[in-house]
């Protein structure tokens, strides 16, 4: 039984599990109150990312776009920065953080942003806006390397290293930086700190992404993290950032510049998971685990147990997505008994090979295991079709659902985006109520399964 990490051996990607860092820096400033980015690239680079945010949560986000052309090719296109800013300003007369985020164009071009954010802070914002508070911040995103998770954790530090102040005094919370998650892991995570009577500053605040439709008007959901908040991060007594890939820059920055002790994941996804994730906050406040969240971990492990050993156990899993989801998701398939046999990471990160939680799974699984990163949709399809893999269930989003409808194989789907399932943002991966919903959802696909193809479905009648 053995378990290897390699790259996909192919040159070129079929069929892309991610998008490019632009849509992760985007992702993050949505976060923001009172943000509205500038995307310096074409039109596409946030046309096609806003429709993947608005199929996934349902709801409509602001996003502009400097609108290149051809000729911002010989010519350069730093004007089109200056207008778009003009633009916004204008129009939007409650925006005062504008990301200015550069795409693959702008980058090969040699567009320069942090000179054009000097020039506008010293004529335009002086000039017309001298009244208005404006925070202009150069964010370099280049599509050809890396994900949208690295964008993620590239723009998060930014914004952290923009506002970040110390003062003299610690604000009593702690800063909780999320990764890429949705509105239901948010409430998740804010209700286990909550039992604990914890405070925190919780970056990014998406929770109202799941926006209301009121009598007034139709609503454009953001985010509700102030900068305040970003400001305060710099005075927090520590921060815990849930993914070592989608928000560790940011802690890493705040500990060395700022002496604010940061703790590393793991992602809460599970219940050995979230255990650690609660010891890490009392770890770091000093505040006791309550009885009311032991009891919500029974339950949860009361439920697991219904469905583990019975239905999921020899499971054979194939896992796909970012990496700390993947990683999270395959240890808490190992803790079901569940055989994670292909794990695609989607993009070429040159720190998986020393990433502890993948060196434990290489030395400590018992069954065989792929690791394939910088991988594609390609990959497991080949894998399928004409290399004999047997699978029971794919998790992952939705843009593999072809490989599981074409394969007659079960899925749930986790991660970004999903635009095939209603209501999916709103319920948690992580935390116990996440371990429960996960265990459930596998269990139930595995129960239509045997509907549909009339395998063991008798054993429902006596379960």
């Amino acid at each position: 039984m053995s378990c290897e990490l390699k790259p996909k051996d192919r040159v070129g990607v079929i069929n892309p599990i991610f998008t490019c860092q632009p849509a992760g820096a985007q992702f993050a400033s949505i976060g923001i109150k009172d943000c509205i980015g500038i995307v310096h690239g074409g039109q596409g680079c946030v046309m096609f990312v806003r429709l993947i945010f608005s199929q996934h949560f349902k709801e409509s986000f602001e996003l502009a776009s400097s609108s290149l052309h051809e000729d911002a090719a010989v010519f350069g296109a730093l004007h089109r920065v200056e207008q778009g800013v003009d633009v916004l300003l204008m129009r939007y007369p409650h925006v005062k953080v504008i990301p200015i985020i550069t795409t693959c164009s702008t980058e090969i071009i040699g567009d320069d942003i942090d000179g054009v954010v000097l020039k506008l802070n010293n004529g335009l914002l002086k000039e017309k806006y001298a009244d208005r508070e404006v925070h202009l911040i150069p964010i370099h995103t280049p599509s050809f390397v890396g994900s949208m998770i690295s964008g993620y954790d590239i723009a998060v530090k930014d914004f952290v290293s923009y506002f970040a102040k110390k003062e003299d005094h610690t604000n009593g919370k702690i800063n909780l930086i999320t990764g890429w998650v949705d509105p239901g892991d948010v409430t998740e995570l804010k209700s286990l700190l909550s039992e604990m009577d914890v405070q925190a500053t919780v970056l990014f605040e998406i929770e109202t992404f799941d926006s209301p439709l009121m009598p007034d008007g139709n609503h454009v959901s953001h985010g509700e993290t102030t900068i305040k908040d970003l400001r305060s991060t710099a005075n927090a007594i520590g921060t815990i950032a849930l993914n070592k890939y989608e928000g560790a820059k940011a802690a890493k920055y705040l500990e060395q510049e700022f002496d604010v002790p940061s703790i590393i994941g793991p992602t809460p996804i599970g219940i050995r998971n979230t255990d650690t994730f609660l010891q890490n906050v009392k770890k770091m406040t000093g505040k006791p685990i309550p009885e009311s969240l032991v009891r919500k971990r029974g339950i949860a492990i009361d439920a697991i147990a219904d469905v583990s050993h019975m239905f999921l156990a020899g499971k054979k899993v194939a896992i796909y997505g970012s990496a700390d989801l993947v990683i999270g998701l395959a240890e808490f398939c190992i803790d079901l008994e569940m055989e994670p046999v292909l794990l695609l990471l989607g993009d070429d990160n040159s720190g998986y090979k020393d990433d502890p939680r993948i060196k434990a799974l290489i030395e400590g699984v018992t069954f065989n295991m792929e690791i394939i990163t910088n991988a594609d949709f390609w990959e497991l399809e080949n894998r399928i079709k004409n290399e004999g893999l047997e699978l029971d269930l794919i998790l992952g989003h939705s843009k593999g659902r072809y490989i599981a409808i074409d394969n007659n194989i079960p899925m749930v789907r986790v991660g970004f985006p999903v635009y095939d399932r209603a209501g999916h943002f709103r319920h948690p991966v992580v935390g116990y109520a996440g371990a429960t919903w996960l265990a459930e959802q596998m269990a139930n696909a595995i129960f239509t399964d045997m509907e549909y193809k009339h395998n063991k479905e008798w054993v429902l009648n006596v379960w």
